[in-house]
């Protein structure tokens, strides 16, 4: 396919195809994703054999490999000028890679399948958001981004509910489950293939190719600091569901639960997307930390299986107002050929402080309780604000 420019959009006109691509891209490919990843342990231990011991190396070091290429592939593509081959090959590799767990008959054997799925997600990752950033003027990024984040979201909820109704079916056919994973895999790569276009913002053919911050000014530095300290106490979210469940919501309400936290952070990324292109990314995450502040307090101290799904809800909330905002400021912080090695390094640093985050908020969980576990993020949250108001805004 021949490489062309898309033009970019002014804040009246519709998405550009890209961004609609990449959406709807994210959206199919999560549906695959999420059918499968609650039931991974189950199929480790129940049918392979294994232990969670053994699931833990296998998520360890698949999400580490991914944070390691997110950073090298965005580096990449600011050398080589060109994004678009390397999310269609980032989607390829999972679309490959998930249905090929359905056939796999030893945990090493699984081992080799997550890596190549998530070394998948490593690849195409950075690449993607640059693409969406290169697409679009920065007075309508909050919106491109929003919509790639709700359709991403959206992708994130209807995925169990299809795998809820096929086991309701044909229980105990996980393989088969797996195997289908290739279906929506196929349709994203054809999407991509006919419909993606090359879009670069500017000749870079003289760009390194490197992976430290030294392109990068203070106030981006600063920026990334600001988000690894946040990230530390932004533990994984299965710790709510265990909340959830100690706070009385019954174990087979929890898909539902999950799904309508899905739902509600997938329609706050829309809404917030324009509202970020009008005042700035900055304020939107202050409002999305404070709210998450209060939130996790608010699961600290919660004592009823009510409060649960009240704090879901405003959780999703807290989701709809930060994710939008934190990509669109990485776009607007950096020159345009440095945006891959931005996205970069934004989705390194996040992707490496979530692994302590867990298992710091874990200790403490166990050791002292839930209140002294999500005020810790709460503090973290809180002092993570106070950072960013040293971050200085972006001039158009």
């Amino acid at each position: 396919m021949p490489q062309t420019t898309e033009p970019a959009p002014t804040s009246h006109q519709s998405l550009p195809r890209n961004v609609k691509l990449l959406g709807w891209a994210s959206c199919l490919n999560d549906i695959a994703s999420e059918m499968i990843f609650p039931l991974l342990p189950q199929f480790l231990i129940t049918v392979l054999g294994g232990n969670r011991f053994y699931l833990g190396i296998i998520e360890g070091v698949a999400e580490s490999a991914s944070s390691l290429l997110k950073l090298g592939s965005g580096a990449w593509t600011d050398r080589a000028g060109k994004r678009r081959g390397f999310v269609i090959f980032g989607y390829a590799l999972a679309a490959v890679s998930r249905p090929v767990i359905g056939t796999v008959t030893a945990p090493w054997q699984l081992f080799f399948a997550r890596t190549a799925d998530r070394v998948g997600k490593g690849i195409r990752t950075s690449p993607r958001d640059a693409l969406i950033a290169d697409s679009t003027t920065p007075d309508f990024r909050g919106r491109a981004f929003g919509f790639h984040r709700a359709m991403d979201n959206l992708g994130a909820a209807v995925g169990p509910l299809l795998a809820t109704a096929f086991l309701w079916f044909w229980p105990g056919e996980l393989r088969m489950l797996f195997l289908l994973t290739l279906l929506p895999g196929l349709i994203v790569v054809g999407m991509l293939v006919m419909g993606l276009q090359e879009t670069v913002a500017t000749e870079q053919t003289e760009t390194r190719f490197q992976l430290s911050l030294k392109p990068f000014d203070r106030n981006f530095r600063l920026y990334l600091l600001t988000l690894l300290v946040f990230t530390l106490g932004n533990s994984s979210d299965a710790f709510l569901l265990i909340r959830a469940g100690e706070l009385g919501v019954p174990t087979t309400f929890l898909p539902l639960l999950w799904f309508v936290f899905h739902i509600v952070k997938s329609g706050g990324n829309l809404l917030v997307g324009k509202f970020v292109d009008r005042i700035g990314p900055r304020k939107p995450m202050f409002i999305g930390w404070f709210i998450y502040a209060g939130v996790y307090i608010a699961f600290g101290l919660a004592t009823a299986a009510w409060h649960a799904w009240a704090l879901f809800l405003a959780y999703g909330v807290f989701y709809a107002f930060t994710e939008p905002a934190e990509k669109t400021f990485v776009a607007n912080l950096v020159s345009p050929e440095r945006k891959g090695l931005a996205f970069g390094w934004y989705n390194f640093s996040i992707g490496v402080a979530a692994l302590p985050s867990s298992l710091i908020f874990g200790a403490l969980y166990q050791e002292f309780g839930p209140l002294v576990a999500f005020g810790w993020g709460a503090g973290l949250a809180l002092i993570a604000a106070c950072l960013l108001t040293a971050v200085k805004p972006p001039t158009k």
